[in-house]
């Protein structure tokens, strides 16, 4: 199993390197390995193993995950810690209100706790976005100076990922033979209105608990006095977050949960 980029100064192998910066870094009381159960989580941990390194892998619960990946991660990886918060999403929205693309509370409060004073170990690798393509390999976390990112794979491509998943036959959630390329939480901020139509209609139950939320979170908004006009009810504030605002509006686009 290789995995080799060809430069102009020579050959690379991107496994090599990868398993030469775990052992380069690793500090004395080993690594906190953020796993999420994702393609790129599973190769993090699988090179950990062949360096040798020491750590201790956890996955934050943020508790609107496609059930698919929680049945992946209790089976195949019974050594990880789940890591469950103290409320759940759907409760802390109605408090402190819907996330959006500008405003992404959730990613902090669910995603990314945990590994307070370590070095973490993940799986973001430039190719995945222009936010991520400015990261580097080793990084500090400017929210929490005690903690420190170690992107050990951040310069693997897709085709990489699926090369190692492949040649070291590392097993998967299911989800990825059904057409996801990326599996993190259902309705999303950042998804696409396709994502959502396609979430609705796999997890009606899960679409039902977010519109009883939104029910709740109009309701509780309107009696502080905090302004709602822009929507009728929590049912059309619902069916607005659902829609893709990245672009002018397209009926391929519309997302309507019924």
């Amino acid at each position: 199993m290789i995995l080799i980029e060809k430069t102009l100064f020579g050959e690379r192998d991107k496994v090599q390197i990868a398993i030469d910066r775990l052992k380069l870094y690793e500090p004395p009381e080993g690594y906190y390995l953020a796993f999420s159960g994702g393609k790129d989580s599973i190769i993090i941990k699988r090179l950990a193993d062949m360096a040798g390194v020491k750590y201790d892998a956890h996955y934050s619960l943020p508790t609107i995950d496609p059930p698919e990946i929680i049945y992946f991660i209790r089976e195949q990886h019974p050594d990880v810690h789940i890591d469950r918060p103290l409320e759940s999403f759907l409760k802390v929205m109605i408090r402190k209100g819907f996330p959006d693309r500008h405003r992404r509370w959730c990613c902090a409060l669910f995603k990314e706790r945990g590994g307070d004073g370590r070095l973490v170990v993940t799986g973001i690798r430039w190719e995945e976005s222009s936010n991520r393509a400015k990261r580097k390999m080793v990084e500090t976390c400017y929210k929490n100076p005690s903690k420190r990112y170690l992107n050990v794979i951040i310069d693997w491509t897709k085709a990489d990922v699926w090369q190692f998943i492949k040649d070291e036959n590392l097993p998967y959630c299911k989800l990825y033979d059904e057409g996801w390329d990326r599996i993190g939480c259902l309705f999303c901020p950042m998804a696409s209105g396709w994502k959502r139509k396609l979430e609705i209609e796999r997890y009606p139950k899960i679409a039902a608990n977010f519109r009883k939320a939104f029910i709740k979170l109009y309701d509780n908004k309107k009696q502080k006095g905090i302004s709602v006009n822009r929507w009728a009810d929590g049912e059309e504030m619902f069916q607005w977050w659902l829609q893709d605002h990245r672009k002018k509006k397209d009926p391929d686009q519309q997302v309507i949960f019924e």
